[in-house]
């Protein structure tokens, strides 16, 4: 079985949500999630890098962007083949070009997110 770390910010709302939904998921307890915000850890990356996009390590090697997320989707057994499929370099590109614009509208979704809270 492969060894997964994710990165994510435990100060933002949308990640926590995200987070929650991935640990309720991973019901073998294969990802070990760190929260960067809130645990004094020795980060692999600079820390204003790892919470500026999301990053996971696999087997030793950093990813990070969709690649991480497809990641966390292949440690998850119901989520499997969206990871498998996010293999495809094609997939992996439209994939990460679509976590590109989504990052440009997390900063408002994430000030929505606090409002809901």
């Amino acid at each position: 079985m492969a060894t997964l770390t994710v990165w994510f910010d435990g100060q933002c709302p949308l990640c926590r949500r995200e987070i929650a939904l991935m640990q309720r998921l991973d019901k073998r307890g294969s990802i070990d999630f760190v929260d960067v915000a809130a645990e004094a850890t020795d980060c692999p990356i600079d820390r204003d890098a790892l919470l500026a996009r999301f990053h996971a390590q696999e087997d030793g090697v950093m990813l990070s962007g969709a690649a991480a997320f497809a990641a966390m989707w292949r440690a998850i057994p119901v989520l499997r083949p969206l990871g498998l499929l996010a293999r495809n370099r094609f997939t992996l590109a439209a994939l990460e070009r679509l976590y590109r614009q989504f990052l440009k509208i997390r900063p408002k979704l994430q000030r929505l997110a606090r409002r809901a809270a």
